[in-house]
């Protein structure tokens, strides 16, 4: 990984940083994704990523989106889509897009880490592609990292 930019921040309107995730955005909502906002991008950023996952999932980190290829000028990602030219990889349900919060009952509270990466180049990977695959194809082109964490229960409703 190279020198990162700590700069780089990732927020959103929905919900603080450690603070619950908004029901609406989980599996027992409308499990929808939650509008971003990126903010200080690093000179020379060629594309971003966003992974969203559990690390507190019942069977180990589990990956909830992949988002990679996002335009460096994007400032927002709104509620529920994909910016233009970004490419949706495959989550652990083996779906592509996104996979709201969804902890079983009794595991008690999750913390859903969206995880905002500037990288100095453009993945080419297929949207197929799986977390391990994408960290191994960006880990030498980071310029900046930020994490947002939003936490939610099944106890949460």
């Amino acid at each position: 990984m190279k020198q990162s930019d700590t700069s780089i921040m990732l927020g959103s309107p929905a919900f603080a940083n450690n603070t619950a995730l908004p029901i609406k955005y989980s599996c027992r909502g409308q499990n929808i994704s939650p509008p971003l906002v990126i903010a200080n991008v690093p000179t020379g950023t060629k594309s971003l990523v966003l992974i969203l996952h559990d690390p507190d999932a019942v069977n180990g980190d589990f990956t909830h989106w992949l988002l990679w290829n996002i335009p460096p000028d994007t400032v927002q990602i709104a509620e529920n889509s994909t910016p233009t030219g970004a490419v949706n990889g495959t989550n652990d349900s083996d779906n592509t897009g996104y996979f709201g919060a969804c902890p079983p009952a009794g595991t008690g509270t999750h913390r859903y880490m969206f995880e905002l990466y500037a990288l100095d180049a453009a993945p080419k990977l297929p949207d197929n592609t799986k977390q391990p695959v994408l960290m191994q194809s960006i880990e030498k082109h980071v310029l900046g990292h930020f994490t947002l964490t939003g936490l939610f229960s099944a106890e949460h409703s």
